[in-house]
């Protein structure tokens, strides 16, 4: 059995994510299809790395993740084929891979896309079905496209570490609107170093412990805990934590911006003072 993910910005207004599903099942009709989500803010490169890296892991060996964000940012002339772990993911050559893997893949491939063809959403994810339906067949990865291909890479979003504080940036805000910060369980220990903190957010939001769950506070009152991915949550219990506080998520247009976006990236990150 061969499980194929699908993550994108794609949306479910329209027919492309039936199209693109339909592709793969014409290519092979045996393909398990997973939704992953088709949810991630456009261009939000954060977002789509926290929301894979969180996802992918808990796949079987051999899974196909195929990723459709952002897929125009640039002229698109290559697509990525990376063999990581165990896990095969397809994606457009735009920087994503490097932020989701946070390290150097394991193999790296080029396929490149036709100079003919009109290079649309199903274009693209044509070629996506057709690399699967080879690497299923038992075609060698290195046979596929090109080696070592010199691809495109973004930093990964990092939270800021000084000898008193750790600074996060807010990734994602799900759907109950809980606000999850880019800082990890480990990130956090190793920088409090056994030192009293206190998470600060929102001019003059304070939490100053960590809860195991939503249960350990009053309904309505306020907690942050590390969630099933790792990373810092700060919610309300049975409440509307981002729209009360009025946080929002990282972007990265917002974050190029100096003046008019100020007031807003203060919302965007959280610090912890560690004392």
């Amino acid at each position: 059995m061969n499980f194929v993910t699908l993550t994108s910005d794609i949306g479910y207004q329209d027919y492309l994510v039936g199209a693109i599903k339909a592709q793969l099942l014409q290519v092979n009709a045996d393909l398990q299809l997973v939704d992953i989500s088709h949810n991630i803010t456009p261009f939000n490169f954060p977002q789509a790395s926290y929301v894979c890296r969180g996802a992918f892991k808990n796949f079987p060996e051999f899974t196909f993740h195929l990723i459709l964000v952002n897929l125009f940012g640039t002229r698109p002339e290559n697509l990525l084929v990376a063999f990581h772990k165990n896990q095969y993911i397809i994606c457009a050559d735009n920087g994503l891979l490097s932020m989701i893997l946070e390290e150097k893949p394991d193999i790296i491939i080029g396929i490149p896309l036709s100079r003919s063809a009109i290079k649309n959403t199903l274009y693209v994810t044509e070629v996506m079905a057709k690399t699967v339906e080879r690497l299923v067949n038992g075609e060698s990865i290195q046979k596929i496209g090109v080696p070592d291909f010199n691809f495109r890479e973004k930093n990964p979003l990092q939270p800021l570490v000084d000898s008193n504080y750790i600074e996060g940036q807010i990734i994602f805000i799900d759907n109950f609107e809980n606000v999850i910060v880019n800082i990890t369980r480990e990130q956090f220990e190793e920088q409090r170093n056994n030192r009293g903190f206190k998470i600060v957010f929102k001019r003059d939001e304070v939490i100053d412990r960590i809860s195991e769950s939503y249960a350990d506070v009053r309904e309505g009152d306020k907690l942050a805990l590390f969630n099933s991915a790792g990373y810092l949550e700060i919610a309300i219990n049975k409440g509307n934590a981002a729209g009360l506080f009025g946080l929002k998520g990282f972007s990265d247009k917002a974050s190029q911006s100096s003046n008019i976006m100020q007031n807003q990236l203060l919302y965007q990150t959280v610090r912890i003072y560690f004392e």
